[in-house]
């Protein structure tokens, strides 16, 4: 029997390759506990954030009996759910973004080379996995993980990188990121 180039093979060894990569954190574990008749049935929630160190992220949920059971079930969520984020230079994002899930809020804002990673728990965990060196963050309102995450995945699906921008307006990148170079050190960016 021979097997044709570019087959199920090739495409499973692809796969698992890309998963390789593929770092993740347990961000939050939550025990619940169902009363019944004969006592209390413990089972466990878990949190998990997926990245690659380059851009890509996700995360996922998972329950059940087990933590190990519901860190892998969270785990296979999470490689479902990646999302691209456009980086600056591969290590902070490319502009200050806003974003808000239920009760929590986060403010994400781009930082100088040597800055680090300043931001609480579950952000933390987030921009680690996603490759950023870094970043600014900041969570408003609630210190929720689940929210947070949500909070912050929803401002990273915001983020659009000078290139998209340009390309929608029809300009070249020099003309919307000349603008970075003309400010002083420190001053916000001209409307």
């Amino acid at each position: 029997m021979v097997r044709k180039p570019g087959g199920r093979r090739s495409e499973r060894s692809q796969a698992s390759a890309e998963e390789v990569e593929l770092t993740d954190r347990l961000v939050h574990i939550n025990r619940v506990a169902k009363v019944v008749k004969g006592g209390r049935r413990f089972s466990f929630a878990a949190l998990v954030v997926v990245g690659d160190g380059r851009g890509r992220v996700g995360y996922g949920t998972g329950k059940a009996r087990e933590v190990p059971e519901a860190v892998r079930k969270a785990t296979e969520h999470a490689k479902q759910s990646l999302i691209r984020v456009p980086l600056r230079d591969g290590r902070t994002l490319h502009h200050d973004i806003e974003g808000h899930y239920g009760a929590g809020r986060v403010i994400l804002r781009s930082a100088p080379a040597g800055t680090g990673v300043i931001a609480g728990g579950p952000m933390r965990a987030v921009f680690e996995t996603m490759g950023v060196q870094d970043v600014v963050a900041k969570s408003v309102g609630t210190s929720n993980a689940y929210n947070m995450v949500k909070a912050t995945f929803k401002a990273l699906q915001n983020s659009v990188s000078p290139r998209a921008v340009a390309n929608r307006r029809g300009k070249k990148v020099s003309d919307i990121v000349a603008r970075r170079s003309d400010q002083a050190p420190g001053e916000r960016p001209r409307p």
